[in-house]
């Protein structure tokens, strides 16, 4: 396993047996879908949507969303397009699909067409195929994009991408280490090279599609430095193999001037590792997903949340927002609950598009933090893997150089622990392998004694526990009562 380009013949030979996962896959005609592609009108094309906006300067909203029978996932979408106002749209993949598990997923199908409502916990769009994706696309306005979870997205990229979907999300590292316990980077890492392959050969075509790495990881307390050496790792596995549209996502923290030193510096650093690299031509645009950590179960509380998300992106400048709704405590959220955190959101956009966030001294001194401890993250990581950057993640993950707190992952070691700072920012209470020099550690330790000692407590792993359920219970710090 390299960072290397998957010659033509080898992919071929791939292809063939992805197609046979399942019946659905005989749909797929390469040359027919680049037809199908260029036919589409150019407001349902992701990048080219998002491009005018990063010129516009403007923050597109989107929701999350997706039902298992397809006249309902269809009026759904209609209704957040149309009633809620979103810029750009979603198709969330249910649960079964997203393992795999396709024979599953038709019968909980069968089921819900029985039952007259879903019984999975999005759109499975393998067991639909290529037509039934066509008419989704074809249903609405806006762009539409495939949101999932899957280690091996391989048949799913093939029938969505035909179907006229012009962005698809994850990768080989934050499809993996956050959602399986027993699944092999070496895998993962293999299995998207083919989905980017498959995006640049569309590409080489003529055809643009989007390619979105999941920034959040965990969702939880997540150090900016863990998230963007993912999204740097995936971007650059993504650019080898031909991509030439990444959306680089981050998770909201909290912090204001944490999340905006976040969101700047992701742009900054993608566009120097690709530089580096010497891969050109590629558009990069950013996504932030508001809070994905526990929410209120008061409705009221929870627009909270999300207004100080819309607010926090609206000061960050990112392309693109993943909007939560006030039922994120309760369950799967309705229709109606989506379109109304997509009209808090666009409130919030309207009224702050105007205004900027100074470069503060603590600006600026977070996002070189933010850029230093990254870079020494990835040359440990190329290092290791003596220059190239997929061998080099395998063994970071072994060395516990990489290292993303929370995750179930057998293959990742678990040993860093964030905690928040005084002022609510995310710090390293326990940095385990990450490779960060004695400067940036110092500084972690001093912030979080700051806390400890207005608290009159020590750090300690229950300072994280009170983190993690803090805004759940109306705070952003989780200090004891």
């Amino acid at each position: 396993m390299r960072n290397k380009r998957l010659e033509t013949d080898e992919f071929k030979a791939r292809r063939q047996e992805v197609l046979k996962q399942w019946p659905t896959g005989e749909g797929v005609n390469f040359q027919e879908a680049v037809a199908y592609h260029k036919a589409m009108p150019r407001e349902n094309v992701f990048a080219e949507v998002l491009a005018k906006a990063k010129a516009e300067g403007r923050t597109l909203a989107q929701p999350r969303a997706g039902v298992s029978l397809i006249d309902e996932h269809i009026a759904m979408l209609k209704y957040l397009q149309e009633e809620g106002g979103a810029d750009l749209l979603p198709t969330t993949i249910d649960s079964l699909t997203r393992q795999n598990r396709y024979g599953e997923a038709g019968k909980a199908m069968d089921e819900g067409k029985i039952a007259g409502h879903s019984m999975l916990t999005g759109f499975p769009a393998i067991n639909y195929g290529v037509v039934a994706c066509r008419e989704v696309n074809e249903s609405v306005k806006l762009p539409c994009q495939v949101r999932h979870g899957t280690p091996d997205a391989r048949l799913l990229a093939e029938i969505t991408l035909a179907g006229g979907f012009t962005d698809f999300e994850g990768g080989g590292i934050s499809y993996n280490i956050p959602y399986a316990k027993n699944i092999s980077l070496e895998e993962t890492i293999t299995n998207w090279q083919y989905v980017d392959r498959l995006v640049g050969m569309y590409e080489e075509y003529g055809v643009r599609i989007n390619r979105e790495p999941f920034g959040p990881l965990t969702g939880t307390l997540v150090p900016p430095c863990i998230s963007h050496s993912v999204s740097m790792i995936e971007a650059l596995l993504a650019a080898e193999q031909g991509v030439k549209n990444i959306s680089l996502g981050y998770g909201q923290c909290g912090n204001l001037i944490q999340d905006i030193a976040a969101v700047q510096s992701l742009i900054e650093l993608g566009e120097e590792y690709l530089a580096r690299f010497h891969y050109q031509g590629v558009m990069l645009t950013s996504v932030f997903h508001q809070w994905m950590g526990g929410f209120p179960q008061d409705e009221s509380k929870a627009f909270g949340v999300i207004s100080w998300g819309a607010a926090t992106v609206a000061l960050a400048k990112a392309t693109k927002v993943l909007v939560k709704s006030p039922y994120e405590a309760i369950g799967i959220s309705t229709k109606e609950a989506n379109a109304s955190g997509i009209k808090a959101t666009k409130q919030i956009l309207s009224m702050l598009k105007d205004q900027s966030f100074p470069d503060t001294p603590e600006l600026l001194r977070e996002k070189e933090l933010i850029k230093s401890e990254t870079r020494s993250i990835l040359n440990k990581v190329l290092e290791l893997g003596e220059g190239d950057i997929a061998l080099g993640t395998v063994k970071g993950f072994e060395a516990g150089v990489l290292d993303i707190p929370f995750a179930p992952s057998r293959f990742n070691a678990g040993r860093i622990l964030p905690v928040r700072d005084s002022q609510g920012a995310v710090r390293i209470l326990d940095h385990g392998n990450l490779p960060l020099s004695k400067e940036c550690l110092d500084f972690h330790r001093e912030r979080i004694a700051e806390r400890g000692k207005e608290e009159g407590r020590e750090p300690s792993f229950q300072m994280v526990v009170d983190d993690i359920y803090a805004i759940g219970k109306g705070r952003l710090i989780g200090r004891p009562r």
